[in-house]
């Protein structure tokens, strides 16, 4: 019955914790549809995360987007004016975290 408690408390802290941080639902994007939003001029800032992209428009709405190699992607972004972020790729190692949500 201690475990339970235990268990218990531990989760609701960590809903409390990321409760404080915003959500946002980010729409999926095919890459071509997205350098066309580039092109356009229509993005205002990228994280670049190994071949994953995340990103907002100008408009105000966030996006995702999964790149292929592409050597011109980046200067393409810089001459469009996007501002560019980049992140070091997730390990694929599962967090305590996450093993622990996985179960619910």
């Amino acid at each position: 019955m201690l475990w339970v408690i235990i268990l218990v408390s531990v989760v609701a802290l960590f809903n409390l914790f990321q409760g404080a941080a915003p959500r946002s639902q980010a729409r999926e994007m095919p890459f071509s549809e997205f350098r066309a939003a580039v092109d356009r001029s229509e993005i205002q800032e990228v994280t670049i995360q190994g071949q994953n992209i995340l990103g907002q428009f100008k408009s105000g709405g966030d996006f995702h987007t999964y790149a292929p190699e592409d050597p011109s992607l980046v200067p393409s972004l810089l001459a469009s004016g996007v501002v560019v972020k980049a992140a070091p790729q997730s390990s694929g190692e599962m967090s305590f975290w996450s093993i622990l949500i996985s179960w619910f």
